[in-house]
Order: structure tokens, then sequence, then C-alpha cells
């Protein structure tokens, strides 16, 4: 991921790998990362149960914020791919009934958007 797309907040993908080492204290028993992105300094996991969002705090980093959303209050979601002109691919989800996203992320070129729907798919459909 570029430095550009890092600071306008644009998410990059993570080794899954790498992921488990560095946040196998959150995992629990046979739950394993599927995919995982990183926005700056903040982390977007999709595992096989739900999803995880740590949020970095503050300046020197040390608080973080470990959001888990199981997939089945996932009322809905949507994705918007990058069109020609434009930078980053957007993901949008609604948990239960809300009506707003409770979630918004964008996405670098570099991340298959469609990849990151055809996991939520795959588990909140089920």
């Amino acid at each position: 991921m570029g430095l550009f797309s890092a600071l306008l907040g644009n998410a990059g993908t993570i080794d899954p790998v790498k992921l488990e080492k560095e946040f196998n204290n959150l995992l629990t028993e046979n739950e394993n990362i599927e995919m995982g992105f990183r926005l700056i300094r903040d982390t977007f996991i999709f595992t096989n149960k739900r999803m995880i969002m740590i949020n970095v705090q503050g300046i020197t980093g040390s608080k973080q914020e470990y959001l888990s959303v199981p997939y089945k209050s996932i009322s809905r979601f949507s994705i918007e791919s990058a069109g020609t002109f434009d930078l980053e691919a957007e993901l949008k989800i609604w948990i239960s009934s809300e009506q707003q996203p409770s979630i918004r992320k964008n996405f670098t070129r570099s991340v298959n958007v469609y990849e990151v729907q055809k996991v939520l798919a795959h588990y909140v459909l089920k």
C-alpha cells in the first residue's frame, strides 16, 4: 500500500498468517482469519465466525478498541467498485435494522472488493 493511499485512509491487504500471529489472543477455538486489511494504524479482519475491527487510539497507539461483529447481526451490505477515475472502492455494512450503514470502509484498487463481498456473502447468507 502506497503512502498516498494510506494517508487517504484506504485499506491494503494483509497476509492472514501474519494477522493470526499478531491477533491470536482475540480468536476463539476453531476460528481462523480469512482476510484482513490495514488502514494506516487500524485493522479490519474477517474470520470464519465474525468481523473484528481494531481501532488504534491516541498518539502512542497503546490504547486499542476491538469491535467484534458476528455475521448473524449483519442485516445487509453493499460494495461500490472503483471507477475509471476513482481511487478507491467502498464497503458499507448495516448492523441489525439500522437505517444508515454502521460501518464504512474504503479500499485501494489493490484490494479486490469482490473478494471482500464474497467472504461477507458466504458468512452472512448462511
